[in-house]
């Protein structure tokens, strides 16, 4: 179960904002929700339920209080994450900014940031500043990402669009299996598959 600190942060960085903003719309300081996210204090009830309104969830889950026994004791301990080695951390975090239409969390400057995909962590890492994570000697790719669209044709126009990277044509891996890819600032694969129907 993840801590209230967690969930803010999840939320606060799903909703786009920035650990200032968020203070300002709880009229409190940065440091008050810096330390609601390291658990180090506890929100006051009133900013639990202004914070619930704010990132349109309950209070309940923002509290993760309605999580069940069975479900405490039957799941993995293990937890979910992605992470991807980057060349240029600079061009890769504004590359995925953009591409998944959401504001990234810089945890260290030039190192580590995070970003939050329903509830799962995908964090990138610059190969330069983290010893023993080179991956030159093995080619450029690192890391395949996968994304599921109920529209491939409408995210396929806006990918596009975004003109960020090159895109490959919609491909039919066999029957009712249909992708294209878009390859980030490092070569890395970003495979988009998803309902695709093809016209003659």
């Amino acid at each position: 179960m993840l801590s209230i600190g967690r969930k803010i942060q999840e939320y606060r960085v799903k909703n786009g904002f920035s650990q200032e903003t968020l203070a300002e719309k709880m009229n409190v300081s940065r440091q008050s929700v810096s330390k609601w996210e390291l658990g180090q204090t506890l929100p006051e009830v009133d900013k639990i339920i202004s914070m619930s309104k704010l990132f349109s969830v309950s209070a309940d889950d923002l509290l993760a209080i309605n999580e069940k026994l069975s479900d405490k004791q039957n799941r993995n301990p293990l937890k979910f994450g992605m992470y991807l080695i980057v060349k240029d951390f600079k061009r890769s975090f504004d590359f995925y900014e953009v591409f998944l239409s959401i504001h990234g969390l810089i945890i260290s400057p030039n190192i580590f940031a995070q970003f939050f995909i329903d509830g799962i962590c995908m964090s990138i890492m610059n190969e330069a500043n983290l010893q023993g994570h080179d991956y030159g000697v093995s080619g450029d790719h690192k890391f395949v990402l996968n994304f599921w669209i109920s529209d491939l044709q409408a995210e396929y126009e806006r990918v596009k669009s975004l003109n960020i990277g090159t895109v490959t044509e919609i491909i039919q891996a066999h029957t009712n299996y249909y992708f294209f890819n878009l390859y980030d600032p490092d070569n890395n694969v970003i495979e988009i598959t998803g309902n695709y129907k093809k016209t003659e």
